[in-house]
């Protein structure tokens, strides 16, 4: 296997958005998110939110867990046609959420309600009365849970928020908890299965050496950030007819582009991407280390073709407003 040490975090989450004008103060006024970089490219910006507190403020976005980065490609906002994909409709489903636990869920969602933010599920609706979903300006679902910590009645504290996972459906699971957990080197924090429903979701991420997979409570998961959650469908693994899912990013029979990726950070991007290389051959890659215009990333596939990004905890941190030094 590759050599996993203690650099290794899970750092974002990119979506497509439409107007940055619109979505930055979304996040920034209902989730507690604070725009703290950005990134200019050709024919897009990519817009860095993230919790700030005492203990991450000073270090440069790359290193830290929670973080959400929203694409803009120029001119979308006047475009009367551009949409994006949320991944849950009949066709082209892939992408599920991203999740945010909160203090005190019940004031929270009293809160978003009151800025008139829209709900796919609240609280009262169906059967799980301990989540809800609302909806961003681009209709992507997210996940409400609660954490509890410093809970206070009648009260919600945006700084307590933390972007806490992000879904996406899988074919099959063995084929991408073995991804995963050897090639990436995450460990398998809780398993969950819904016998009636016929679904289970795997919670993953990076932790100790010494830590027991599958042992992680609940309760503590829902204090970390950017985990990742796999969904499965229990059938589709054996279902020659099972067209898989839509990576986010194809956009191939008329498919449009939603979810952008899932990207991790250590110290030594280059020799994980090496390894990589030299150990699982036949991992696809759609962009590997060293080629692109920035050559300090890479972008790997995982089985369902959900492209993961790899780099440096240090990556970018000499750019000077939005641009990369001359």
């Amino acid at each position: 296997m590759p050599t996993f040490d203690s650099s290794f975090i899970t750092n974002h989450t990119c979506l497509r958005i439409k107007d940055p004008k619109i979505s930055i103060p979304f996040y920034e006024k209902n989730f507690g998110l604070k725009h703290i970089s950005q990134l200019h490219l050709p024919d897009r910006t990519l817009y860095i939110l993230g919790i700030e507190n005492e203990s991450n403020k000073n270090l440069n976005w790359c290193a830290r867990e929670g973080i959400l980065e929203l694409c803009h490609h120029s001119g979308s906002e006047n475009d009367s046609s551009f949409k994006v994909n949320n991944g849950n409709g009949e066709k082209d489903r892939g992408f599920g959420h991203i999740c945010f636990s909160v203090d005190n869920i019940e004031e929270a969602e009293k809160k978003l309600l009151g800025n008139e933010v829209s709900f796919k599920k609240k609280l009262s609706d169906g059967r799980q009365k301990n989540i809800a979903f609302a909806l961003d300006p681009d209709g992507y679902w997210i996940e409400l849970i609660e954490h509890g910590v410093n809970k206070v009645e009648n009260k919600t504290d945006l700084s307590s928020y933390k972007l806490n996972h992000t879904m996406i459906r899988v074919k099959d699971p063995k084929a991408s908890l073995k991804f995963y957990r050897e090639v990436l080197g995450f460990k398998l924090f809780h398993t969950k299965v819904f016998e009636d429903a016929k679904f289970t979701l795997y919670f993953l991420g990076y932790e100790s050496p010494d830590f027991k997979e599958d042992s992680l409570d609940v309760s503590t998961q829902a204090t970390k950030q950017s985990v990742l959650e796999l969904t499965h469908n229990w059938g589709t693994e054996n279902d020659d007819s099972f067209p898989g899912y839509h990576d986010g990013n194809s956009t191939e029979n008329g498919a449009i582009a939603g979810y952008g990726h899932f990207g991790i950070a250590c110290d030594n991007a280059e020799k994980l991407c090496r390894e990589i290389e030299s150990e699982f051959p036949e991992v696809e890659w759609a962009l590997k280390y060293g080629e692109g215009p920035a050559k300090i990333i890479a972008f790997v596939k995982d089985p369902d073709g959900y492209q993961v990004e790899i780099f440096n905890t240090d990556s970018f941190k000499d750019w000077t407003d939005g641009k990369p030094p001359l």
